[in-house]
């Protein structure tokens, strides 16, 4: 076997990389979550790359992720319990936080991993467990926690999945159970006092420019910060005066584009295609959807390490945004384009025509008030780590919305997250300054998260390439 690069950092390179071997789980060997293999002679390098050959028809691991499987796990629960789109956001940081503590103290005792932990420290993590079982398990005691009526879901989901791995009584399966079970109840006992427990809910405004429904859920812009030190760097500027030019353009726009008479065909589609309210996964969850995709497709989900990393950035990002945009929202509690179009007269604007009987394209006007956009908000968050991972942002994808409409295709994440901002004026339920101020705020907290949390402690070898360097 041909040896391409000798050494870069310590990094053996072959003609065949080993993780693009049909059965090989690049997992299974011990390897950290970041490197190729370090060898020191070609003779251990031949000997690794024959067992590699013995387990060509192994079973192809990756297509059953364990993440992804999970991941997949929490998108039911939201739509079962039909869970709101702040507490899904908090589930999915939960579940898949949790999840990346159980491998990564696994990985921390086994290979040497020098990759930092999100809430549980790695000390109590056994070296010899078996670490899909311990991210089925942590996963399970988050999701079953939070959502204890689908318990006989959960609960077998976790059995099958033990039990495909050799069962409970097999011991490197039962104390990856066990570590994975304590590291998702610790993750439930952190975020237990994380200022979302007491609803709160401000009255109805009736002014002009005020927000006309009980603003529900405004005690997520309390919520604990997941990754970024203080969501504060990340306070949204408020909406323009009614009386400024940026507001009548965009007052008009929505007006034209948003409205339920609209006959274009494609915006309807982009509406609907990041429309997720009541019993779906929520918008929340869109881009968990997204990342479900764009592991695959990428190759991502060939490492355990890897795909659980991704999916814990992302629900960081996505919850941080969730405490920015509603501090926003309960901050300025400014009125959605419903009301606003439908009582122009009281805005004082001569450039905005009142219409009593106009109706948004998605048929509300919107729960909590208008700025900022959660959506483009969680879509700047995800759409910057997302780039931060695969080092850049053109990498397409493809994924399904929650409403049974066919997939919609993208050529980089920065055009995804546009689209899911302006699919908010489409539906006729968000201005496009709320959009913007959205955008840059979940930019911020995205970099800020994919800069600073889950990183290596310490240099060692680089080399796959589906992970940034600098990361």
């Amino acid at each position: 076997m041909k040896r391409n690069n000798l050494l870069t950092c310590g990094v053996w390179s072959s003609r065949i990389p080993l993780r693009s071997h049909p059965g090989y789980d690049a997992d299974s060997i011990a390897t950290s979550d970041n490197r190729r293999i370090c060898l020191s002679n070609m003779r251990r390098f031949a000997l690794l790359a024959g067992i590699v050959l013995v387990m060509t028809n192994a079973t192809k691991v990756w297509a059953d992720n364990v993440v992804t499987r999970w991941a997949e796990q929490a998108l039911n629960a939201v739509r079962v319990g039909n869970i709101s789109t702040p507490a899904a956001a908090r589930l999915y940081a939960m579940t898949t936080v949790s999840m990346y503590d159980a491998v990564n103290g696994i990985d921390r005792g086994r290979h040497r991993s020098k990759r930092e932990y999100a809430l549980v420290p790695p000390d109590k993590a056994p070296i010899a467990g078996n670490r899909r079982a311990a991210v089925a398990a942590a996963a399970h005691a988050v999701l079953i926690a939070i959502l204890p009526s689908h318990a006989s879901v959960l609960n077998g989901a976790l059995a099958e999945e033990l039990a495909t791995l050799g069962g409970e009584g097999a011991p490197p399966v039962a104390l990856g159970r066990d570590w994975g079970h304590f590291v998702g109840e610790q993750v439930v006992a952190l975020r237990a006092n994380d200022g979302t427990q007491v609803a709160e809910t401000p009255p109805p405004g009736t002014g002009p420019g005020e927000f006309r429904l009980p603003f529900t859920g405004a005690q997520f812009r309390h919520m604990t910060t997941f990754g970024v030190e203080s969501i504060h760097p990340y306070a949204s500027l408020g909406p323009p005066p009614l009386t400024s030019t940026e507001y009548t353009e965009d007052f008009n726009e929505v007006k034209v584009l948003g409205s339920i008479t609209d006959p274009d065909l494609e915006r309807a589609a982009i509406a609907r295609h990041w429309q997720a309210e009541a019993n779906t996964a929520r918008e929340t969850g869109l881009w968990f959807k997204a990342a479900l995709s764009i592991v695959e497709d990428q190759g991502t989900v060939h490492s355990l390490s890897r795909t659980a990393r991704l999916f814990a950035l992302i629900g960081m990002g996505i919850a941080d945004s969730i405490a920015a945009s509603w501090t926003a929202k309960f901050d300025y509690n400014f009125w959605r384009p419903g009301d606003a179009i439908r009582n122009a007269s009281t805005d004082g604007n001569p450039a905005t025509d009142e219409d009593p009987t106009w109706t948004p394209r998605n048929m509300s006007f919107g729960g909590t008030p208008e700025h900022t956009s959660g959506s483009s908000t969680f879509a700047g968050a995800a759409a910057t780590i997302l780039t931060g991972l695969y080092c850049h942002e053109d990498v397409a994808f493809a994924f399904e919305g929650e409403l049974g409409t066919p997939p919609r295709s993208y050529t980089g994440f920065a055009e995804a997250a546009e689209e899911a901002g302006r699919s908010r004026i489409y539906n006729g339920i968000h201005f496009d300054f709320s959009h913007q101020r959205g955008w840059e705020a979940g930019k911020g907290i995205g970099a800020e998260i994919v800069n600073t949390r889950l990183r290596r402690r310490a240099r060692s070898c680089h080399g796959l390439p589906c992970v940034c360097p600098q990361l």
